[in-house]
């Protein structure tokens, strides 16, 4: 009792103590200056279960067939128009009406501004990158409360509004440096909020209901204007770029753009790389979803009818469908082929002039004049490709700058040489067979790009050229200070030029690649001191300081790309998608007819109603195009709609692995060629239905349907049929019954609370096998 006492007299002053030293911390504390937190906007956050494990395998393994059920045929229930299209037409209208035109797309996108900016404040100085807002702490504070506040399954404007403020931070990054790197962060949270909401969009909607919601979020046009009130309207209606738009042939027309376009103008890799973005992208390029898009300039339009965002299904869609000229997939094919054609009349030009000797080397001849005719339509094809979609858009294309190059280098021969030949001079047709030659270096190096566009090579190539470029000229343009240097200093006293400057550029150009040291050993002739100095010390910026820096550049360039190689290929498949949708007229007509197609019905079209042009357009175009028309029809109604790992193999994938399947490894690929048979499904359909059983072991368990459902094929039984029968009844005789126990799924594992507990069972414990007499 005394020590009992004792105790708890010493609890008690400990406790006293304690109070004490806390009551004397807080007075101390009190007398520091408190700085409270200035208290951010809360948003008010929807009742998910993201994040929760719920779901069941039956469940699983339901979404994985609706996942494939997409990449399958139309049922012959889901019946489609007479154009292909699913869903149907209401009606027989031309033209379709905007079902998206009562979204508050201009509210949308002031309200996500404002939430961005709320969310990340201007006082954040320390810029964050993708992977630090992708971070456990930045993802439940920031990123999961706006995407839960932002995501509407009925508003399918939420990305593209996103994508837009994207396009206004990375704006204010550029013109405000003090909040530079805020800017970059919120351009950054718009991105990566916008991929998070297409990512569930597209898990929480199946079939193909779920694709067509996904194709109207990313490819449906929208303006940033659309149902803004009218004292903000009243201000923007007179733009350049929207009179451009604006044709006297289609006064509806509006400049919508859609979220897809958005994301590739502002690069945004991240959002284009995500698989739901991908998965849209690929029906696009395949023509497995058709719309009508919208362009910057056409130059013939033909825009009496308009399709929405539909799924096509070639059973129902004509035989000879010119709208299929357009898919991005096919207009590849056909634009590699054109161009092919086009190589191989350029080099019979040149052939054909250097086989020639005499008087007859510069005669204009049938080879020369089939050229020009041909590549005056490949020409205007890709003039009308600028148009289409804008000069951002299309320099964005891997081997867009080869293009425009050879343009250029071919108007420049084809004025040289009319004017050579209406004057008969020889010297101007030779000099424009010369410019003629410059068109070699571009053409050769564009096929290469045309086999392999998503080869990593290529794709760093374009941007280590723009970075070559961009140093070279800002080097020459520093360097000339020496040029003029050094021309001044090699004025004799009389006035006279001792060297002229064109030769001492060139002794410079010389020093600068480490050709030829003439330029050192001749400086002394401009002056015996400062023309060996000025000379010396250019060659050491210019040929050690620039080169290695040259180096250092490009080296950290391809670095870049290489570590986000896949979302570089993505970006340009998205790039490349985007871009084959066209909606000019002009593009249905194979070179040169396009030339022929621009100045017979562009007039022509001032002349008669839409209808009747567009049923004259319709006509030219199939009867130009029957062959190929036909070709794509057949390929579709049998290939179209079959699961793309058959059509589209690994990236990797050569013709030399044709030969995989003879060899030993031959059966680990043909098992995945067919679809099981309804008995496999059948047998797939009842394991999994008790699966998800909670008592593993339980009597009616998983155990006990898995091995009722085996039956006859069970190991043991087996066994017993091979005539080894003797091996069962011996283990039964010995008291251990393992046969029939087995075969009754009487095993009876450990339980969970052993494990839980961490209770020590011999491993002769784990199971429980009675004798025969007990069985």
């Amino acid at each position: 009792m005394e020590n009992g006492r004792h105790a708890s007299e010493a609890s008690v002053a400990e406790s006293m103590a304690t109070a004490n030293s806390g009551r004397r911390r807080e007075s101390v504390e009190s007398a520091h200056i408190e700085v409270t937190e200035p208290q951010r906007p809360t948003l008010f956050r929807k009742q998910t279960l993201r994040g929760q494990s719920h779901r069941s395998i039956s469940e699983a393994l339901r979404l994985a067939r609706s996942r494939e059920e997409q990449e399958t045929l139309l049922g012959e229930e889901e019946q489609a128009d007479d154009d292909g299209c699913y869903p149907p037409r209401r009606d027989d209208r031309p033209r379709v009406e905007n079902p998206h035109g009562q979204l508050p797309v201009y509210t949308t996108i002031h309200r996500i501004r404002q939430l961005i900016i709320a969310s990340i404040a201007r006082y954040v100085d320390d810029p964050y990158s993708t992977e630090q807002l992708k971070s456990p702490r930045m993802n439940i504070s920031v990123i999961r409360p706006l995407v839960d506040h932002l995501y509407d399954p009925d508003d399918v404007s939420v990305v593209y509004c996103l994508l837009v403020n994207r396009v206004q931070f990375l704006r204010e990054q550029s013109y405000q440096a003090h909040h530079q790197t805020v800017n970059n962060t919120r351009a950054t949270v718009c991105e990566l909020i916008a991929a998070r909401v297409l990512r569930r969009l597209d898990e929480d909607h199946e079939g193909r209901q779920g694709l067509l919601l996904l194709a109207n979020v990313l490819v449906a046009g929208f303006e940033p204007f659309q149902n803004a009130p009218p004292e903000v309207t009243r201000g923007h209606q007179i733009s350049l770029h929207w009179t451009i738009r604006d044709h006297f042939w289609r006064p509806d027309a509006e400049r919508m753009l859609t979220a897809l376009e958005v994301a590739i103008v502002t690069e945004s890799k991240s959002f284009l790389s995500t698989s739901a973005c991908q998965k849209i992208v690929d029906a696009v390029y395949r023509g497995r979803i058709t719309y009508t898009p919208t362009s910057f300039i056409d130059i013939l339009p033909d825009h009496y009818k308009n399709r929405g965002i539909s799924l096509y299904d070639p059973r129902k869609a004509p035989l000879l469908n010119q709208y299929r000229l357009i898919v991005p997939r096919i207009r590849n094919i056909i634009e590699g082929v054109q161009f092919a054609v086009l190589l191989v009349l350029y080099v019979l030009v040149m052939v054909n002039k250097a086989n020639s000797y005499g008087s007859d080397h510069l005669r204009f001849t049938l080879y020369e004049l089939v050229f020009i005719v041909y590549a005056m339509g490949w020409v205007l094809d890709e003039v009308a490709s600028v148009f289409e979609h804008g000069w951002t858009v299309h320099t964005e294309n891997l081997w867009a700058f080869l293009d425009i190059a050879f343009c250029l280098i071919f108007w420049t021969y084809f004025g040289i040489r009319m004017h050579g030949l209406a004057t008969n001079d020889g010297s101007i047709s030779k000099l424009a067979l010369d410019v003629l030659a410059l068109g070699a270096p571009v053409l050769l190096p564009r096929m290469a790009f045309c086999i392999m566009p998503e080869n990593m090579l290529f794709i760093s190539l374009r941007a280590m050229m723009a970075d070559f470029t961009f140093l070279t000229l800002l080097a020459a343009w520093c360097f000339g200070g020496f040029l003029f240097a050094m021309r001044w200093l090699s004025e004799s006293q009389d006035g006279s030029n001792a060297h002229h400057p064109l030769t001492i550029a060139k002794w410079m150009l010389w020093i600068w690649f480490g050709l030829d040291g003439t330029g050192v050993q001749r400086s002394v002739e401009m002056h015996w001191l400062l023309g060996p100095t000025l000379m010396i010390t250019f060659a050491f910026l210019g040929n050690t300081l620039f080169l290695t820096i040259l180096v250092a550049m490009l080296s950290n360039t391809y670095m870049m790309l290489a570590q986000n190689a896949t979302a570089e290929i993505q970006f340009r498949r998205a790039v490349l998608t985007f871009e084959g949708v066209k909606s000019d007229a002009l593009f249905a007509y194979r070179p040169p007819f396009n030339v022929l197609a621009l100045f017979v019905l562009l007039p022509l079209k001032l002349a008669v109603s839409d209808r009747w042009f567009h049923k004259i357009n319709v006509t030219a175009v199939r009867v130009l195009n029957a062959p190929i028309l036909l070709l794509i029809s057949l390929h579709d109604r049998r290939y179209l709609w079959n699961r793309s790992r058959y059509l589209a193999p690994p990236r990797k994938h050569t013709w030399l692995t044709i030969w995989e399947r003879f060899g030993a490894h031959g059966d680990l690929q043909a098992v995945f060629e067919s679809e099981p048979p309804q008995s496999v499904l059948d047998e797939m359909d009842d394991v999994d239905e008790v699966l998800g059983a909670n008592d593993y072991d339980a009597p009616g368990g998983y155990v006990d349907a898995l091995k009722r459902r085996r039956g006859s094929r069970s190991v043991y039984s087996g066994i017993e049929g091979n005539g080894n029968g003797a091996w069962s009844r011996s283990m039964s005789r010995a008291g251990t019954g393992f046969g029939r126990e087995a075969s009754q799924g009487g095993m009876r594992r450990r339980s969970t609370r052993d494990f839980e507990t961490g209770s020590t069972t011999a491993v002769g414990e784990d199971f429980t096998l009675p004798s025969a007499d007990a069985a």
